[in-house]
């Protein structure tokens, strides 16, 4: 059949995948801090008090004082290339995009601040992409992650008029191939230490305790994967919540107060792997490789090390390729 002449261009049918991690701001300074804190703060996922209570805490003494401190601490983990989270996760894309294939284009996003899923996913369906895999990269689920992740994807396909199929990667906490991939990475890290660890702490981002009375997998899931990994791994592994904020009372044990016990029971060479980030971040970065350092250090320790996260690793992108070849089944061989 001939078209029209006036009839828009439709490219050619592709499978796409949309990588989707938390987000960062786009410079290392307050301005930039205090916009991605007012959208990451905003979400009604992340901070559940209503609105009318929380949004004038929000704009009065949070962000006029946080984004400085914020700025601050992500100057001292900056790369020349820009956010280790957006580099590391810019870099898993493109080694996934080559591992699949033509056949598969490969985008990532970030839930808060730039590239946004919105923006990405207009992006991909011009480029022919008429199904997608929303592929939030959190092992462990949680309604402040993988669901607020889901959330944006969907309001923004709902202003399209042809919207592409969609499925969504599902938590992989307790995946073989997952603890696998954490097992070569962390042994193969400890290898290359000039110490012998005593112990590893697995650390994973605090939430609320009551998103656990609340019915939140997440903690559960953590504890899961904290248990595989000590059954995997010939060391003792405990676990721990860190990024504590404001003054609920959080998932517990607190990472430092953690580390700190662990000195008092005779642990002085420690190695630290966070199991819950995919990538290496602020939280990963500064908060551990440095601030939760300087706290085992004062307690007493002798050797700290910071295991990194999978990051773009060939680990990473071995485990990718099994847990998204097997939800694109169906749609490709």
């Amino acid at each position: 059949m001939t078209l029209p002449a006036e009839h828009p261009v439709i490219p050619a049918p592709k499978i796409g995948v949309l990588l989707i991690n938390l987000g960062t701001p786009d410079a290392p300074d307050a301005a930039s801090v205090r916009r991605y804190l007012a959208e990451f703060l905003s979400d009604r996922r992340v901070v559940e008090i209503p609105p009318l209570l929380w949004q004038p805490i929000l704009r009065g003494a949070i962000l006029t004082t946080r984004p400085k401190k914020s700025a601050h601490a992500y100057q001292q983990v900056w790369t020349a290339e820009g956010s280790p989270l957006a580099v590391h996760t810019r870099a898993t894309a493109q080694a996934l995009g080559q591992a699949l294939g033509d056949g598969v284009l490969v985008e990532w996003a970030m839930r808060y601040g730039n590239p946004a899923i919105g923006d990405r996913l207009k992006a991909m369906k011009a480029a022919g992409c008429d199904r997608i895999l929303l592929a939030p990269l959190y092992p462990q689920y949680s309604g402040a992650t993988t669901a607020t992740a889901n959330d944006a994807a969907f309001a923004a396909l709902a202003k399209m008029r042809w919207q592409p199929a969609v499925r969504t990667l599902p938590p992989y906490h307790d995946d073989p191939a997952y603890i696998e991939a954490l097992r070569h990475s962390i042994e193969g890290a400890i290898a290359a230490l000039p110490f012998r660890p005593d112990a590893l702490l697995a650390s994973f981002h605090g939430m609320p305790e009551r998103t656990l009375k609340l019915g939140d997998p997440y903690h559960c899931q953590s504890v899961k994967t904290a248990r595989l990994l000590g059954e995997a791994l010939a060391l003792p592994v405990h676990m721990s919540f860190q990024s504590r904020f404001g003054r609920a009372k959080w998932l517990e044990p607190e990472t430092e107060a953690t580390l700190a016990g662990l000195v008092r029971d005779g642990v002085r060479n420690i190695a630290v792997a966070t199991p819950g980030f995919s990538a290496d971040c602020l939280e990963t970065l500064e908060e551990i490789a440095l601030r939760a350092k300087d706290a085992f250090l004062a307690a007493g320790g002798e050797n700290f090390a910071y295991l990194p996260c999978l990051n773009a690793s060939a680990e990473a992108i071995t485990l990718y390729q099994r847990l998204i070849g097997r939800e694109l089944s169906g749609w490709m061989d």
